[in-house]
């Protein structure tokens, strides 16, 4: 499951390179604590996805429909979205996610970090609120 998992990650971002990013996610994540994140831009919003692993094996699938710079920094950016949340386990879990985020891309270097919170209801096997995802994510950027 997990190898099926890795290749869609690695087939969906090798279709398009330019001005993406990838890296690692650290945090709660379903139980998980450590992810692979990706961010696909489409024009001003983006895809964010990430595969997180420890226990068991999640996918968050989100669409920040807002991404914008905050004090007229191109650098330091915040990102809102909306998108779904599985978890592969005992009992397979489904539900809504919610993402508030900040991040720095460091202009000299091809890297950014940054902090997120991703609240989920879970309405698929039983239903949950689920508040304590907090995330650090350390991406590297593609230049295109």
């Amino acid at each position: 499951m997990r190898n099926i998992l890795l290749i869609c990650v690695i087939l969906l971002l090798g279709c398009h390179v330019h001005g993406q990013e990838i890296g690692l996610r650290f945090g709660d994540m379903n139980g998980n604590n450590i992810g692979i994140d990706a961010t696909i831009p489409i024009k001003e919003k983006r895809i964010h996805a990430s595969v997180g692993f420890g226990d068991n094996v999640g996918l968050d699938l989100i669409y920040d429909f807002a991404v914008a710079s905050i004090f007229r920094s191109p650098d330091l950016r915040y990102y809102v979205g909306i998108g779904l949340t599985t978890l592969f386990a005992s009992e397979f879990k489904l539900g809504v996610m919610g993402e508030v985020g900040i991040e720095y891309g460091f202009p000299r270097t091809p890297i950014s970090i940054g902090l997120d919170y991703r609240p989920a209801i879970i309405v698929i096997e039983k239903m949950d609120f689920i508040y304590g995802n907090f995330g650090f994510n350390v991406r590297y950027r593609f230049k295109g």
